[in-house]
């Protein structure tokens, strides 16, 4: 992917997500509306479900609910905050210190072993979402 895409994709995806957040944070108390198609299709809760409301108890400062909610809400909120400032750096200084981290880390991420064990984590954090009833 090239790099500009790659940092639009990033920067829309990261608004996307501001946005939703500040639709659930101001809004959801008088909306049913729920964007977990999966949960929708098979009565059962993704890996993520859980994590708007994990990123919420955060604001509040509720570091422990948020973990015991959905660690992958904290992952989450960190990348919203630190991605969109990182790729304005790059932007203001032209550099592409983000696109060569990310490449690094997209190699990384190939490794056979790792890879295994980050799909491992996520299937044990499925099976606690479904455990805990999300």
């Amino acid at each position: 992917m090239s790099k500009n895409k790659l940092y639009i994709v990033i920067v829309i995806a990261c608004l996307s997500g501001f946005l939703y957040l500040f639709y659930n944070i101001n809004y959801s108390e008088s909306s049913n509306l729920r964007f977990c198609f999966f949960k929708k299709a098979t009565g059962y809760p993704c890996p993520s479900c859980g994590s708007t409301r994990a990123i919420k108890m955060l604001l509040k400062g509720d570091f422990l609910g948020a973990l015991q909610m959905n660690p992958f809400g904290i992952i989450v909120a960190i990348l919203m905050l630190i991605l969109p400032v990182w790729i304005g750096f790059d932007w203001a200084t032209h550099k592409q210190t983000f696109y060569k981290s990310y490449n690094k880390l997209e190699t990384i991420l190939k490794t056979k072993w790792l890879a295994v064990l980050l799909i491992v984590l996520v299937l044990l954090n499925w099976i606690w979402n479904i455990k805990k009833g999300l």
